[in-house]
């Protein structure tokens, strides 16, 4: 398993390689990742595209990737014959190079595959030479680095690459070895014939007649390409897409014994009869049922589904439309769906990542008296924020309450006269001390206390009691939540997440409960994603009209196999509330610096609505123009 915690992800992109795979495949369930290689596996159901374009730049990592998809979605999925790869790879077996041998068929069958897509999909040539332009640089690096570091392997492969990809049919390489060079010209004659290969078993015979060619190396040190199909050994259709819409045998291979002389049937042709379906024997009145395991029967039938209960159908027909005198469930859910989401997340209600999530509330216990203590300590020293914040919101209630309203029909009478005069339908009379609404709004804290808050979680504290202290005082309703993954109770299908609940809607305005701040610690794992869908959900549920759901975090989400799609579900969570009227600020809080890179991500999942703040001791500078701006916005 790799992790990819130090890489960035574009959610932009990564949801239009998404878009794109699916497109492409025409499947929506199989998932795009990013993998150390590129490849289609449909056993965990994904496509890959390799992290190597990490290091480039913009323009050619779009590309890069892009041509990645193309090759698999388009390519390997409809072009490439599976018994021959697998045929291949147990044709190598005792070749004793299986980095080599799976290296220089996907590179092999990789070029003939890209001549097929450009040819079905002429706007793919662009992408495919910038492709070819970043991969012609980095093998002219790396074969100098093997030659000097004597890979020899790993250097021929380096100029296997070069030669098949030059512009000139006899291309020059002096930073190579004499022996390599030597190797090459002798498997040239070979190497050519594969553009001229027509099939993934032409493909086959010439890697075949490379990998047996070569003698006395020891394998390739590096992985450069892998093998682009995963987990081979348990398809058993021809091709990828075959697979895909693949329909398995029945799981049983008795037949059911029928007395066909004893079966009844109405002499009778339904409105829908034709030739097609006509029942020769008439020996049976059943519906048509499609049948994927079970016992084989005597029904006709050329689909499949699964066997159900009460697979014997009974039916009345209704000659016209009509409504039906029985009752409608069709606005009812299934009770084996009801089950399923009553045991933890649902892919469709939390995200497709979050399946298996379960939530589970932690409430906050009764404050002790070193929780007390430590919460006033707090308290004074965020007075003067809290103090100064409050005036300035209180001034604007204030203000707003004595604003007189002006050109009204009726009211006290203005000095200002002349729009008698002037207005056909004058508006002469003002009102005084208007009852101002003071907050139409509702505010969640979320906090993460992930193990990477263990050096920040006492000064965030300091941020949590100012944000309670100001809501508190201006009786505004709020929530404040630790969230957290159990990574040691995570098991197969099940991924525990706790929501320690420090203070709810209701008894927010309770200030003896404002020492239970110093409960939040930090506990393991962040599934972002999870947590602020779940919020999302009680936020909806408020009826004010500003909704605000702040998240105080000090990274990227990181989960059991939550590692690289968790910014994507992240962000597309943010999406989802921002959708529904709740708006989503990231508060970050950096070990002293914020660099880009930490930046980048947090723009990745909030996009603008973010607060990098550079040291967590900062964060009542930071946190109280935010607050008050808010506070502003629901007055």
């Amino acid at each position: 398993m790799f992790r990819f915690n130090d890489s960035r992800v574009d959610t932009n992109l990564f949801l239009q390689l998404q878009d794109l795979a699916t497109v492409l495949s025409g499947d929506e369930k199989l998932k795009f990742e990013y993998n150390f290689g590129s490849l289609i596996d449909l056993v965990d159901y994904k496509l890959t595209a390799s992290r190597f374009w990490d290091n480039t730049n913009d323009s050619i990592k779009e590309a890069g990737l892009k041509t990645d998809v193309y090759l698999r979605a388009i390519g390997t999925l409809r072009h490439s014959i599976i018994p021959e790869m697998k045929s291949f790879l147990e044709n190598v077996q005792d070749a004793a190079l299986p980095k080599f041998s799976n290296q220089i068929f996907a590179l092999l069958e990789d070029i003939r595959l890209e001549e097929i897509i450009k040819q079905e999909r002429p706007g793919t040539k662009y992408a495919f030479s910038i492709r070819k332009q970043a991969y012609e640089h980095y093998f002219q690096t790396q074969l100098a680095v093997n030659a000097s570091r004597s890979f020899p392997l790993d250097e021929l492969f380096c100029l296997i690459y070069l030669q098949l990809h030059s512009d000139r049919p006899d291309p020059i390489f002096p930073k190579a070895t004499a022996e390599q060079r030597q190797q090459l010209e002798e498997l040239k004659p070979i190497l050519y014939s594969v553009f001229e290969a027509k099939s993934t078993a032409d493909v086959t015979r010439i890697s075949e007649q490379i990998v047996y060619r070569i003698h006395g190396y020891k394998d390739t040190l590096n992985e450069y390409f892998i093998f682009p199909i995963s987990h081979i050994t348990s398809y058993e259709k021809n091709t990828l897409f075959d697979e895909l819409t693949r329909t398995d045998a029945l799981n049983n291979d008795d037949f059911e014994e029928v007395n066909q002389e004893e079966s009844e049937y109405f002499d009778e042709k339904f409105s829908t009869w034709h030739r097609e379906n006509k029942n020769e024997n008439k020996k049976q009145n059943f519906l048509q049922f499609e049948l994927e395991q079970g016992t084989k029967t005597s029904i006709m039938g050329g689909g499949a589904r699964e066997t159900e209960d009460g697979d014997q159908a009974m039916a009345a027909i209704q000659g016209s439309s009509g409504m039906s005198k029985q009752n409608d469930y069709s606005d009812k859910e299934p009770l084996e769906k009801e089950e399923t989401s009553q045991g933890g997340g649902s892919s469709d209600e939390y995200g497709e990542e979050n399946k298996d999530a379960v939530k589970i509330d932690k409430v906050a216990t009764s404050p002790t008296p070193d929780d007390s203590i430590a919460y006033q300590e707090f308290v004074l020293d965020i007075e003067p924020f809290k103090r100064k914040l409050a005036k300035t919101i209180e001034k604007t209630i204030e203000h707003k309450k004595n604003q007189p309203r002006q050109d009204l029909i009726f009211g006290r009478l203005s000095k200002k006269l002349l729009s008698v005069v002037l207005d056909e339908n004058p508006r002469v009379f003002y009102k005084k001390n208007e009852e101002s609404k003071e907050f139409d709004a509702v505010f969640t804290l979320l906090v993460d206390c992930s193990a990477s808050m263990h050096n920040k979680m006492d000064e965030t504290k300091r941020g949590i009691v100012l944000f309670h202290e100001v809501l508190n005082h201006l009786k505004v309703p709020h929530s404040i939540i630790g969230f957290w993954e159990d990574a040691n109770d995570v098991k197969e299908n099940y991924q525990p997440n706790y929501f320690h609940r420090i203070h709810s809607f209701t008894d927010s305005f309770y200030q003896q409960n404002g020492p239970k701040i110093m409960q939040l610690e930090p506990q393991e794992d962040n599934r972002d994603g999870f947590s602020i869908r779940v919020i999302t959900k009680e936020l909806e549920a408020r009826r004010e009209k500003n909704k605000f759901l702040l998240v105080f975090s000090d990274g990227e989400p990181a989960a059991s196999n939550y590692d690289q799609n968790g910014i994507v579900d992240t962000n597309i969570a943010v999406s989802e509330a921002r959708k529904k009227g709740i708006e989503v600020i990231g508060m970050f809080l950096a070990n002293g610096v914020v660099d880009e890179r930490e930046d980048m991500t947090m723009q990745n999942i909030y996009g603008r609505e973010r607060v990098m703040i550079p040291s967590v001791a900062e964060l009542p500078e930071h946190f109280a123009p935010l607050l008050k701006k808010l506070l502003l916005k629901s007055i």
